[in-house]
């Protein structure tokens, strides 16, 4: 078992107080986490920094996630001040209801401007997430060009930049940031699944084990689809050694190829292939 996964450099630490201090300059934020893991992708610190503020959490990638349980997190999140909304940055959906939702947030702000004679009133949202849950492709989909920079790996944007809209919302975009300590082994491992950080720094093999020790006891049937499985052992280590070998990750004398099978299996969670999967619901 991976005991402590920890991943926070320099410019984190910058960005904790970059948010704090710019926070004046906006109406609203706008959080984003990964619906697979809504609460292993919910920064702690984000929560408390930005907690008088009125806030939209997006909960990206929903096209990944149980639906069921994506829509247990929306009630449980949606409180005072906060909204929830299913999205994918990626396609748009979902994206169309956020103008409303802010302004149904803003209500009041928006009717004392109006009643001063503002008529084209501008909204300005700081946007805030952990790394790679989509930040930058949920940007580039409001203002509907590759202004902020895209990448498969966690931490690609780096510094603090404005994008306007087209429907009145000037996004205020920050770098992607963790909390120096996880306080669970568990969210450690959630974030690493879903590729939050780096693999770089991570023992392979031994993460995508522990993944098949989540998926074998929460998503069997979806796990024995994917790969062929008639059936699953009850030690991971064996079922990643059969699916090693219905998917050939095998090399001289039949010995396995744990790299090979880890990287595939890692992959293939990530991009959906084994199915609608949430890691952790409301209920625990």
């Amino acid at each position: 078992m991976i005991q402590a996964i920890n991943w926070f450099p320099g410019h984190m630490a910058k960005t904790r107080r970059e948010i704090k201090e710019n926070l004046k300059l906006v109406d609203a934020v706008i959080e984003i986490r990964d619906s697979r893991i809504v609460k292993s992708s919910a920064n702690p610190e984000i929560n408390e920094i930005c907690k008088d503020k009125p806030r939209i959490i997006l909960l990206n990638k929903c096209d990944l996630s149980s639906e069921r349980v994506t829509r247990e997190w929306i009630n449980y999140l949606s409180k005072g001040n906060v909204r929830a909304i299913p999205v994918n940055s990626l396609t748009g959906v979902g994206l169309n209801n956020i103008k409303g939702e802010l302004d149904n947030l803003l209500k009041e702000k928006i009717d004392r401007l109006k009643s001063k004679g503002v008529t084209n009133v501008i909204t300005r949202v700081m946007v805030v997430g952990i790394p790679n849950v989509g930040k930058s492709s949920f940007i580039n989909k409001m203002a509907r060009n590759k202004i902020a920079k895209i990448g498969d790996k966690p931490g690609v944007t780096k510094s603090k930049q404005w994008i306007k809209t087209k429907i009145g919302i000037e996004l205020m975009d920050t770098p992607g940031v963790l909390w120096p300590k996880f306080e669970e082994t568990k969210v450690g491992l959630n974030l690493a699944f879903t590729g939050a950080i780096k693999d770089e720094i991570m023992d392979i093999e031994e993460l995508a084990l522990n993944l098949i020790e989540k998926l074998q006891k929460d998503y069997p049937d979806n796990l024995m689809k994917r790969y062929k499985l008639d059936s699953l052992e009850t030690e991971a280590l064996l079922n990643m050694e059969n699916i090693a070998r219905k998917r050939g990750a095998v090399i001289s004398k039949g010995n396995i190829d744990y790299n090979r099978v880890a990287v595939m299996l890692l992959d293939e969670f990530r991009g959906g292939k084994l199915g609608a999967i949430s890691l952790e619901s409301p209920r625990g």
